[in-house]
């Protein structure tokens, strides 16, 4: 029987020797994705007004936070795409394209994710965002081969999603870019839920092990607290 909508496939982790060496998956290989990394939010969570602050760029342990996004994500797929709204230029200095929102209004990652797959030209994209510094190195080739092996029971998934425990991570995904037809007309009315637009489609959720790799830096607060961990 095909799978059905948002059925977890339980991986066993794997542990790359370095962030140089991503593991490559069999079936989708690493050439054919395109890394969206999001980085276009308002971040309001992170400023003292509330009028938000530019997330990645805020420093971490000497670097811009996407620094360390990019170090472990780009090694894991054939090209990034940073998805930023602001200081364009100052994310291009970190050696890849940028895509604009084209959905007005700091729209979320849904609007991030139609941004970077408007602009791929990869089967797939994976996404991460541009706050989640200790990101799993080998994410994408884990959620390629949950892929992969949903077609022995028929259908292939169309999106994977880590999960840890019962909590799904939906912008930790990789999906295929012919959604994108499907990603516009979700958004086109009004709706900007992630959970909400892949909740029909075939969904494989991916479980890892360790939660502290999923951890975002949403405050000020945070982001001093594992500067001094």
């Amino acid at each position: 029987m095909p799978r059905t909508p948002n059925e977890r496939a339980d991986q066993t982790p794997s542990s790359p020797a370095s962030v140089g060496r991503a593991p490559v998956a069999t079936g989708i290989g690493r050439d054919e994705v395109t890394g969206i990394v999001l980085a276009g939010g308002l971040g309001r969570r992170m400023s003292d007004d509330g009028r938000g602050i530019d997330k990645g760029l805020q420093p971490f342990r000497g670097r811009p936070m996407i620094a360390h996004a990019l170090e472990r994500f780009a090694p894991q797929v054939g090209s990034v795409i940073v998805n930023a709204n602001r200081n364009a230029d100052r994310y291009r200095d970190f050696g890849w394209p940028v895509a604009r929102d084209a959905v007005e209004g700091y729209a979320g990652p849904l609007a991030g994710l139609h941004a970077g797959m408007s602009q791929a030209q990869t089967a797939w994209v994976a996404t991460v965002p541009c706050d989640s510094p200790f990101l799993p190195l080998d994410l994408v080739a884990r959620l390629a081969a949950a892929i992969d092996a949903s077609a022995a029971d028929g259908e292939r998934a169309q999106l994977a999603v880590a999960r840890t425990g019962a909590q799904a991570h939906p912008v930790f995904a990789l999906v295929d870019r012919a959604l994108l037809a499907d990603l516009e007309r979700f958004l086109c009315t009004g709706r900007r839920k992630i959970d909400a637009w892949y909740a029909p489609l075939r969904v494989v959720e991916v479980a890892f092990d360790d939660e502290a790799a999923f951890r975002n830096l949403n405050t000020m607060q945070e982001l001093k607290e594992e500067e001094r961990r």
